[in-house]
């Protein structure tokens, strides 16, 4: 007997999927507004990971939550450090982070793979 398994990432409905790709969208196109659009993505981030059931789509939203919390909290800290000129690096390590950890995930998406968590 043949059994067919089926993917998380095929069980998300489309309107989890099209949420997912605007919370992308908002993350990718936040630093362009001061980041106000981050903020906006991480509300619907938090709203839609405690909301949904799906793996797949809550792995996506819970990288998000993190990429977005690390990323304020080690620009945080290098903010004062640019006084003394390390701050400069630091910031711009953290800026090559952010960008890993959204492409990361927009090449899982894309995949329709989870992330890890």
């Amino acid at each position: 007997m043949n059994d067919i398994v089926t993917n998380d990432a095929d069980q998300a409905s489309e309107s989890e999927r099209t949420t997912l790709t605007i919370a992308y969208v908002l993350h990718v196109i936040g630093p362009f507004t001061a980041f106000l659009l981050n903020i906006a993505g991480l509300v619907l981030n938090h709203i839609k990971a405690a909301e949904t059931q799906n793996h797949y789509i809550r792995s996506h939203h819970v990288w998000m939550l993190r990429t977005f919390w690390w990323t304020l909290l080690w620009s945080l800290l290098s903010w004062p450090l640019c006084l003394i000129l390390v701050g400069f690096f630091t910031l711009a390590i953290v800026g090559v982070w952010w960008i890993y950890r959204v492409v990361r995930g927009l090449i899982n998406y894309s995949e329709r793979r989870p992330m890890p968590i």
